[in-house]
C-alpha cells in the first residue's frame, strides 16, 4: 500500500470512528452497518451514485422511516387509547408526526451536523430537519430491524413528548380548523394572496382572510402557506368561543 493510501485509510478510519461515536450516542445502541447511516444524511445534491449507477441519498430511507414511525405511533395509540375511534386515532397520530414536530425532533438531535450536501446548510428549508429524522429511522430499520426501530421511537418521541391528554387540545393546522368550521356553519371563506417586498427586499406574501365577504384577519410571512396559517390562527382567536363549540 502506498504512503498516500495509508494516510487516506487512516483519515477515513478516524472519520468513521467519530461518526460512529456520534451516531451511537444518538441511537442509544451500536450501529452494525455504518453505511446505512451515512446514506441517511446524504442529500441528493451530493450526486453520489452506487455501482449500478443509481443515486445515493436519503430519500428512500425517508420514505421507509415515515412508514415505520407511523406504524409504531399507530400501535402505541391503539393500545393507549382503547376507546378512540378511527377518526380520533388518525388525528392523534397526525399531531404526533406533524411536520412541525418532526422538524423539532431533528433540531433537538442536531442531525443537520451530519448532512452531506453541496448546498450550504443555511439554504435548506425547515423541513430538512424532519426529513433526515425520518431517514435516520429508516436507516435503523435497515440496520437493526423493527425492535430497535420501535425502541428508538419510544425513547426519542413517545416517552419525552407524547402526552395524549395534552395532544387532544393541540391544534396542528389553524387553516384546517377554520375551513372545517366555515363549512359546518355554511360560511363563505376566501384567502386573498399577494406579494409584498416591503422589508429589506425580502420576498414576503400577504394574506387577507375573508369570511362572509368581511376581512377577518391579515398576515404576512415568507411563504403563502405560512401566511395563510398565520391569518387562520388570528381568525381562530377572533372566533375561538364559537369554534370551540364545534
Amino acid at each position: 500500500m502506498s504512503i498516500f493510501k495509508k494516510i487516506f485509510s487512516k483519515s477515513r478510519s478516524l472519520e468513521d470512528g467519530i461518526f460512529f461515536d456520534a451516531i451511537e450516542k444518538i441511537l442509544g445502541f451500536s450501529p452494525k452497518n455504518l453505511e446505512n447511516y451515512k446514506k441517511a444524511f446524504t442529500h441528493r445534491s451530493s450526486n453520489r451514485l452506487n455501482n449500478n449507477g443509481s443515486p445515493i441519498n436519503y430519500e428512500r430511507l425517508e420514505f421507509l422511516g415515515d412508514a415505520m414511525l407511523s406504524a409504531v405511533i399507530a400501535a402505541y395509540l391503539f393500545t393507549e387509547a382503547p376507546n378512540g375511534d378511527e377518526g380520533y386515532l388518525t388525528k392523534m397520530r397526525s399531531k404526533i408526526v406533524s411536520r412541525e414536530h418532526l422538524n423539532e425532533l431533528g433540531k433537538d438531535l442536531k442531525l443537520i451536523q451530519f448532512i452531506e450536501s453541496k448546498v450550504p446548510v443555511q439554504h435548506f428549508g425547515e423541513n430538512i430537519h424532519g426529513n433526515i429524522f425520518e431517514s435516520l429511522i429508516g436507516a435503523i430499520y435497515q440496520d437493526k430491524g423493527y425492535h430497535y426501530c420501535e425502541k428508538f421511537i419510544y425513547n426519542r418521541v413517545i416517552i419525552p413528548y407524547v402526552d395524549i391528554s395534552k395532544l387532544e387540545g393541540k391544534v396542528i393546522s389553524y387553516k384546517s380548523l377554520v375551513i372545517e368550521w366555515c363549512q359546518k356553519e355554511k360560511k363563505i371563506f376566501h384567502y386573498d394572496i399577494f406579494e409584498d417586498n416591503a422589508i429589506d427586499g425580502q420576498r414576503l406574501f400577504g394574506v387577507k382572510l375573508s369570511i362572509d365577504a368581511k376581512v377577518i384577519a391579515k398576515a404576512r410571512a415568507t411563504s403563502k402557506k405560512k401566511a395563510e396559517e398565520k391569518a387562520s390562527q388570528r381568525a381562530y382567536f377572533a372566533f375561538q368561543e364559537k369554534m370551540d363549540k364545534r
